[in-house]
């Protein structure tokens, strides 16, 4: 994927601030699947859902791709945006969306 066309935030860490943001709204849109389950800790279970899902796709991209490589960084910002994620669903008292 050309990131290039990406609109420019102005940072020379635009990338990460997208990790950031998009695993922010998965963690959110997570909960809200977890929510409708029987699972006890739900808020743990999205979260270490999603923080291993984005560990794996860093792994596949080193791993099947000749373009694209291991990013720990991208995996920290991952994990930023699903902490905010939490930090989102606490304040809100566990956002409920329709």
């Amino acid at each position: 994927m050309n990131i290039h066309k990406m609109p420019s935030l102005g940072s020379s860490f635009d990338d990460k601030l997208y990790h950031l943001g998009a695993y922010t709204v998965f963690m959110l849109l997570g909960f809200n699947f977890f929510r409708q389950t029987q699972i006890r800790y739900k808020i743990i279970a999205s979260g270490a859902i999603i923080v291993l899902y984005g560990i794996i796709i860093e792994v596949l991209q080193q791993t099947l791709s000749t373009t694209r490589t291991l990013d720990a960084y991208d995996m920290l910002a991952n994990f930023i945006g699903v902490l905010v994620g939490v930090i989102i669903i606490k304040l809100t008292g566990n956002l409920k969306l329709n």
